[in-house]
């Protein structure tokens, strides 16, 4: 129980880092904080700073999804020590101890989950996410879609118990975590991303708010 507990507070550590902020602030002197929707996920830096910004984000929030899994494969080796680390490391990265428990979405983190222990399952649900965000330029309607179908995939490809828990358990937080942009979406005044990205801020942030 002893190493189950470790791998669950280390992967929401790792979660817990603040990327988005991290990066926005310290390498292009924004705070996404202050801009957009507020958020420090990709979706935000993208409209505030740009594709290339918004994929490091991306990435680097992804791979504390990839890390968490590993932390519970290398110290334990189980598929739910490997679950609970994915878990975890989501957690963290919605309710960061680092921004008094705020955070993100969890849908980069949850990806990367994915992407270890389910990869077939992530090549669909990317796929989906894809074609939603391009015909509708509505990236919480995609997320919210593809969280949704990661369970449904899960069990349709013959995914293993605890991966079909996981899949139901982070389709849950990544909903749960849309609930402002799904009342923006029924009123109709969800935010669209717009091709190629645009900036909004015209001065760096100066100090921290």
């Amino acid at each position: 129980m002893g190493k189950y507990i470790l791998v669950a507070l280390l992967a929401y550590l790792v979660g817990s880092i603040p990327n988005g902020l991290i990066l926005g602030k310290y390498l292009w002197g924004v705070d996404l904080r202050q801009f957009g929707s507020k958020n420090i996920g990709a979706t935000n830096a993208y409209r505030v700073l740009g594709p290339k910004p918004a994929f490091w984000v991306f990435l680097t929030d992804l791979l504390k999804g990839v890390v968490g899994v590993y932390l519970g494969q290398i110290l334990i080796g189980s598929p739910l020590a490997a679950i609970i680390g994915g878990i975890a490391a989501i957690a963290g990265h919605n309710w960061s101890v680092f921004l008094r428990f705020k955070g993100g979405r969890g849908v980069a983190t949850g990806l990367g989950v994915i992407a270890v222990i389910a990869p077939q399952v992530t090549l669909i649900v990317f796929a989906v996410w894809a074609l939603i965000v391009y015909y509708t330029r509505y990236v919480s309607l995609a997320s919210i879609t593809a969280a949704a179908l990661v369970p449904i995939a899960m069990w349709l490809l013959g995914e293993r118990g605890e991966f079909l828990y996981f899949g139901l358990i982070a389709a849950v937080f990544v909903i749960v975590r849309h609930r402002p942009n799904i009342e923006r979406l029924l009123k109709g005044e969800e935010l669209k991303i717009k091709a190629g990205g645009k900036k909004e801020p015209e001065t760096k942030e100066k100090g921290s708010p």
